[in-house]
């Protein structure tokens, strides 16, 4: 199945079951981090949009414990950075109809939560087709990488190219 395919058919059914307050394991998340080694205080976020997994909770929880929060801008030739955001601060609607920071300070994420579309056992994930994740990702491999999704939105194998960037880990409402 084409990517194109894949995003038409998922999308359809995160819209049909996004009621269904499925919700990310906080403590499972930090208990990952923590196994890992992870130390790093930077979470790169993302505003949810379009019925994902709402990180919102998730990048709350991460700042009442000191981690330094960023969400993504979009820049010019498809490339974005991240910058510092707080639940405080106000946001403006890109050209994308997603949320982003107006202002603040550009910093590169130890942790970067990865929102996505679709996803197979292999970490391989399908996006909206931006290419906007891999293009980070390939830029700043230190980063540990989280993709949030809900279990439904797994499927067999993702089609990948030499452009698609694995992720180190994904999460669904399933893990505890």
């Amino acid at each position: 199945m084409k990517k194109s395919q894949i995003r038409k058919k998922i999308l359809k059914k995160r819209e049909n079951n996004y009621h269904k307050n499925l919700n990310i394991n906080f403590n499972y998340i930090l208990k990952i981090l923590k196994n890992n080694k992870i130390n790093g205080k930077v979470i790169g976020g993302y505003y949810p949009y379009n019925y994902e997994v709402d990180s919102l909770e998730i990048l709350n929880k991460f700042e009442k414990k000191n981690y330094l929060i960023s969400l993504p801008k979009i820049k010019k030739n498809f490339q974005m950075e991240f910058v510092c955001w707080s639940s405080k601060n106000p946001l403006l609607i890109n050209k994308y109809g997603i949320p982003e920071p107006v202002s603040g300070k550009i910093v590169t994420p130890d942790i970067l939560l990865v929102p996505m579309v679709a996803f197979d056992k292999k970490l391989n994930r399908v996006g909206y087709g931006g290419g906007f994740y891999d293009r980070y990702i390939k830029k700043n491999k230190k980063i540990f990488t989280i993709g949030l999704a809900f279990s439904f939105q797994e499927i067999k194998t993702v089609p990948s190219n030499q452009n698609d960037m694995k992720l180190d880990l994904i999460i669904t409402e399933k893990h505890n």
